[in-house]
């Protein structure tokens, strides 16, 4: 099979990504999360807003009692629940 060179910058032009990667670790973490939780757009922001100001030991952590405890429904959900309990002051 013959490989055929793009002739024409136009060409080119299509053929390049325009995908950035991730400038931080913390957002690669929070792609990472996004993915395995299947967490819809309108929250996404929101576990970027996490993994940029909580300590990533703490977020594994939050990551994987989802995994084990949520086993149906939606884990995105039982996530957030999770970071949101731990922040609240206890009495």
């Amino acid at each position: 099979m013959e490989n055929n060179p793009p002739q024409q910058i136009g060409d080119i032009l299509k053929l390049k990504s325009n995908k950035k990667p991730p400038a931080y670790e913390w957002q690669d973490f929070a792609l990472r999360i996004i993915n395995e939780l299947k967490v819809p757009n309108f929250k996404r922001s929101a576990v970027f807003k996490v993994c940029k100001e909580e300590r990533k030991a703490y977020i594994e952590q939050c990551l994987n009692d989802t995994k084990e405890l949520c086993k149906t429904g939606q884990a995105w959900k039982y996530f957030f629940k999770i970071i949101s309990a731990s922040k609240k002051p206890k009495l």
